[in-house]
């Protein structure tokens, strides 16, 4: 039986170790709570604020809240990791094997690309745009707080080019379509060109000129012809059990750093292929 711990605990002593605090409320042993903690399922709030919290022996004062979200099922998940592409110290491209989280949740962040490239680079990552966890493909993570802000101002100005590879069950009908239907109530735009095809799939190239949730998905489902492997908008799955076939191969931007341009593509020999 998996066990989970959602609990939230007051400390009522000062300097209190914190490794100390979580093992007299859950019963659980140091070593266990260690990998917990350098996995982020903890975190401490101080005053107004919030945060993921690792530093097994941190002194508490009292009135500290410490809240702790232990899924055994979770903390045993061993996420496979992403490759760098290029680093530009300021920011860094990566890519995202599918089943990594593109950011972390309350109940840890270890399979999260951000955590998992502070640890490789040893310096912070903020997230500037998102994949989905079965998506692969291509990401920028940012190391400060000023080239984040760069970053989301060239994602909202559309200066970022994004390209994906999607495969579709059966034989995509055109060469060439533009979809533009609606998400959200928010124009969407996406261009797909068929790249090949066989008797049972097609592959795709999709260029997306707006960066709506989960648009591809959508788009392609509309048009009548959902992802294969999408467990979300899409049947495929009952005939094909893949995992969900759309990668992100391409950015083309200007580098916030030195103005020059960088046009990025993923390895041939990690794209999808039919």
């Amino acid at each position: 039986m998996t066990t989970i711990i959602e609990r939230k605990i007051i400390i009522k002593t000062n300097n209190q170790l914190l490794i100390d605090a979580l093992a007299e409320s859950t019963h659980l042993s140091k070593q266990t709570l260690k990998s917990a903690l350098d996995k982020g399922c903890v975190w401490l709030k101080t005053g107004k604020k919030t945060n993921r919290v690792r530093r097994i022996k941190k002194p508490l004062k009292i009135g500290d809240e410490v809240y702790i979200y232990f899924n055994e099922k979770i903390l045993s998940s061993d996420p496979t990791q992403p490759t760098l592409l290029l680093d530009k110290k300021g920011y860094s491209i990566w890519f995202k094997p599918a089943g990594v989280f593109s950011q972390g949740s309350k109940w840890g962040d270890h399979c999260a690309l951000t955590r998992l490239v502070e640890k490789k680079l040893d310096q912070p990552s903020f997230l500037v745009h998102r994949l989905d966890r079965a998506t692969s493909g291509l990401m920028i993570l940012a190391h400060s707080k000023t080239m984040a802000r760069d970053f989301s101002k060239l994602f909202a100005d559309r200066l970022i080019k994004k390209t994906y590879l999607a495969i579709v069950a059966a034989n995509f009908p055109v060469d060439k379509v533009s979809l533009d239907g609606d998400i959200d109530k928010k124009h969407a735009l996406s261009h797909v060109t068929k790249l090949a095809e066989n008797q049972e799939k097609s592959l795709l190239n999709v260029r997306i000129e707006t960066g709506r949730k989960h648009q591809i998905r959508k788009h392609l489902k509309s048009f009548g012809f959902p992802i294969v492997g999408d467990r979300l908008y899409g049947t495929a799955q009952k005939n094909h059990p893949e995992d969900l076939q759309l990668q992100a191969v391409n950015l083309v931007f200007k580098c916030p750093i030195d103005q020059q341009p960088i046009d990025i593509t993923l390895p041939e020999s990690d794209q999808l292929k039919l």
